[in-house]
């Protein structure tokens, strides 16, 4: 399977209906160590006085970052996360759970960071997802994971594009 190599590559694939969902769920709860960027790229993209922005509902917020092309690599890595942990999250339990992963309603418990990978179990997780998920879905998941911890999800690379 093909991944684009950046988070900002993979969130200028998705459609405008998954940004919107992703930059919601972002400022639902906003991650304070890309807030301020989030922020600056609305500014930019918007040409606004910075306490414009600041002034801004988070719904009016989240409209605007989601038609920035670059919110810059930090921003798009939390706004893919924000995806997967808002409407997605169904999809992260589906597969944590048949690739044999101990999670918490899709987050990674501590304990999993013992257990190894091999291409069966991923084989079974990507079956999963193909059962209950479309592949446009599925590829954007795998492809957030490898980009969260490269070395841990490498094996992903491997397998077959899912549709």
């Amino acid at each position: 399977m093909s991944f684009e190599d950046t988070a900002v590559r993979l969130w200028k694939r998705l459609e405008r209906e998954e940004k919107i969902a992703a930059a919601a769920r972002f400022f639902e709860e906003p991650p304070p160590e890309v807030y301020a960027g989030a922020l600056g790229a609305i500014i930019k993209a918007r040409h606004l006085r910075p306490q414009v922005a600041r002034s801004m509902s988070p719904e009016e917020q989240a409209r605007a970052l989601a038609s920035v092309l670059d919110p810059g690599e930090p921003v798009a890595s939390a706004l893919l996360v924000a995806l997967h942990l808002g409407a997605r999250r169904e999809m992260l339990a589906t597969f944590l759970d048949a690739i044999g992963l101990p999670h918490e309603q899709g987050i990674l418990k501590d304990e999993a960071d013992a257990t190894s990978l091999d291409d069966a179990r991923l084989l079974a997780g990507l079956e999963a997802l193909k059962a209950r998920f479309n592949p446009h879905e599925i590829r954007t998941y795998l492809n957030t994971l490898w980009l969260q911890d490269p070395d841990r999800w490498d094996a992903l690379r491997g397998l077959a594009e899912p549709g």
